[in-house]
């Protein structure tokens, strides 16, 4: 992904902290018989796209000259920020509840960082970061802007694979909103720049059982108050209280795009339509292609459609036991 590195604000290549990730494969698809592009962003180093961002915000703390970091993640995030802390020689403390199955810290744990578990909500285990953070520098996937120069690149390896064309709707997943608004900067970048010829519509995918950017949308809010979580399948985009949920909304509504909330059968089906395909993704991951075969039940037979695979099923293999 650092081959646009010129649209990137690291300025120097001594800074750069990278595992050569990114240029993903972006392959036809079917879904439901509809022809649809799908980006494998599941092929990361770390298992996720969130190494998009990792390797930018990591690059930043070393021109800064950071020694040590704070993030609060049990998932994806998490996993990132410690590999690219890792590559780096930067000490990582992450946060997650005190309640994280130990499998999931596994990777965490494995990279060298050091975890600390906080009792209460994870808005018990953010506000634990937060505070850290008074005395270290916050890797936050949420707050730091420089994690969403890195998503962007998405935007930007997309129009390149496409012949350097922008599609017409690009179908994420948003529970903190980190790729879909990575995305639409890239995207926005990419008109202005007169490389692209128009902005992608954005469709955003919720699971149905924690859904505050759907309601906020359906309601035609502004802002967006928090709900109850309910259990999921789709715990990585969970998140009851989106950090930048008005910005998400912005973007959607920009782009002319629209919000879908996806339940936990169609989820499920989802999955399994995916690994009977050939890919093995984790159950998040799947949340956006159940959105995906809601969006192209109604779409014009034209259009062309991109989406992503998030996350890749061996993050979750005591899941996947449950329901393969």
């Amino acid at each position: 992904m650092w081959r646009y590195r010129e649209a990137i604000p690291i300025r120097e290549e001594a800074h750069i902290v990278s595992f050569d990730e990114g240029m993903t494969p972006l392959l036809p698809v079917r879904i439901d018989g509809w022809p649809v592009w799908i980006k494998q962003d599941h092929l990361f180093p770390t298992g996720s796209y969130k190494d998009r961002g990792a390797s930018v915000l990591i690059s930043q703390a070393r021109a800064l000259g950071v020694t040590q970091v704070v993030e609060d993640s049990s998932g994806n995030a998490g996993y990132a920020i410690a590999a690219y802390c890792a590559r780096a020689g930067i000490a990582a403390t992450i946060y997650v509840p005190q309640d994280t199955a130990p499998a999931k810290l596994a990777q965490i744990r494995s990279y060298g960082a050091t975890l600390c578990r906080v009792p209460g909500t994870r808005q018990d285990t953010a506000d634990a970061a937060w505070q850290a953070a008074q005395g270290s520098y916050y890797a936050s996937h949420s707050w730091n802007p420089f994690f969403l120069q890195g998503t962007k690149t998405f935007a930007y390896e997309v129009c390149e694979q496409l012949g350097w064309r922008a599609p017409d709707t690009v179908v994420l997943p948003a529970g903190n909103g980190t790729l879909l608004l990575g995305a639409a900067i890239g995207f926005g970048e990419l008109l202005a720049a007169g490389i692209a010829d128009r902005r992608p519509r954005i469709v955003a995918v919720q699971a149905e059982a924690c859904a505050p950017l759907y309601e906020a949308f359906t309601q035609k809010r502004k802002d967006v108050p928090p709900v109850q979580a309910q259990p999921t399948l789709a715990e990585g985009i969970a998140i009851a209280r989106p950090i930048r949920g008005p910005q998400i909304l912005r973007a959607i509504a920009e782009s002319g795009g629209e919000c879908i909330a996806v339940g936990e059968d169609e989820i499920q089906g989802a999955l399994q339509q995916m690994c009977r395909q050939g890919f093995y993704i984790e159950p998040t991951a799947a949340a956006t292609i159940a959105g995906l075969r809601q969006y192209v039940a109604r779409a014009p037979a034209d259009e062309l459609i991109v989406s992503a695979l998030t996350g890749h099923g061996l993050k979750a293999t005591e899941k996947m036991l449950t329901l393969t």
